[in-house]
């Protein structure tokens, strides 16, 4: 299993020789397009004022600084976009999909076991994991024994029967040194699918078409 800082240190590697070739092809650009500005200029104000350029002529210069201009602009947007996509963005998440994640956004549930880490409870023999379906609303109570730092969670009641297909998310209700029963959020594995880009930044998408923000992912695995 992965700690997302050392993920992130190795993907900035790449990110970093990717954002200079992107800064070297800009400049380049730019300089061609000052040129040409440069060279039109010079040929303006060195015309014979006794057979100044014709306007077709004007025109079609004027036409072509224009066509210059607009692909310098061309060339600046695309590589701001593949900046986003490939500097810091989509492209530093994306060799993330196939692999799973440690998250507490809901997770998609099929049938097959989940793994939920357990590696904080305090007190697991006196805890009680909630499970919370898609709306929020609570589906399921289980009163823990000792558990290891990962368990499988089956998503049967104690009569055999299964929840449903769906989004489910989990907390741990224990009690503290005090004897007050708090409870918190229970982390899940789940697969990424792919990676958007959104207002927000990266978003990774996850089995069942669910997502988690890259602040609400803490590990990463195989």
């Amino acid at each position: 299993m992965m700690n997302l800082n050392s993920a992130s240190a190795a993907e900035g590697v790449n990110a970093g020789s990717y954002q200079s070739s992107r800064r070297s092809v800009e400049s380049s650009t730019k300089d061609q397009f000052e040129m040409f500005l440069r060279m039109l200029t010079t040929q303006i104000k060195n015309q014979d004022p006794l057979n100044p350029m014709e306007n077709t002529e004007f025109a079609v210069q004027l036409a072509t600084f224009s066509g210059v201009e607009q692909q310098v602009q061309t060339n600046l947007l695309l590589s701001q976009l593949l900046s986003d996509t490939y500097g810091g963005g989509l492209g530093q998440y994306s060799n993330w999909i196939g692999r799973e994640v440690r998250t507490n956004s809901p997770v998609w549930f099929d049938g097959a076991s989940l793994s939920l880490a357990m590696d904080n409870i305090t007190n697991a023999e006196g805890a009680t994991l909630v499970t919370l379906n898609g709306q929020g609303r609570e589906v399921q109570r289980q009163i823990l024994g000792a558990v290891p730092g990962e368990m499988q969670w089956s998503g049967r009641h104690a009569d055999g029967t299964s929840l449903p297909a769906g989004f489910y998310s989990f907390r741990i209700e224990e009690q503290n040194s005090d004897g007050i029963y708090v409870a918190r959020d229970v982390e899940a594995y789940s697969r990424v699918t792919g990676v958007e880009l959104t207002a927000n930044g990266p978003e990774l998408v996850l089995k069942g078409g669910g997502s988690a923000r890259i602040d609400q992912v803490s590990a990463l695995r195989e």
